[in-house]
């Protein structure tokens, strides 16, 4: 008799949205990990979600700043990845 062995979750292909882009937290936290992986996983996640555009929070990124934000969206939209900043509560950072 065979046994049957349970699936792993936080596989690539049954990651949520929400878990995705934690990941990509701690990936940019470790300087990069892993990071191609895990804009795979985090595109997967949205297709599945219908998402177009993933939001990340400033105040959680390595480099917050314009320069470093940009260069995040740069990167990840040449993987196919779309991405936007949530609105941070300081007084009127992107004005001129």
């Amino acid at each position: 008799m065979a046994l049957r062995r349970q699936p792993e979750r936080n596989t690539v292909s049954d990651l949520t949205l929400t878990e995705a882009v934690n990941n990509i937290y701690a990936s940019l936290r470790a300087d990069n990990a892993d990071l191609d992986t895990h804009i795979a996983a985090l595109k997967a996640a949205m297709a599945r979600e219908g998402v177009k555009e993933a939001v990340f929070e400033p105040a959680r990124l390595a480099q917050n700043n314009r320069q470093g934000r940009k260069l995040m969206q740069s990167y990840f939209r040449k993987r196919g990845v779309a991405v936007s900043f949530a609105s941070s509560s300081g007084p009127d950072e992107g004005a001129i």
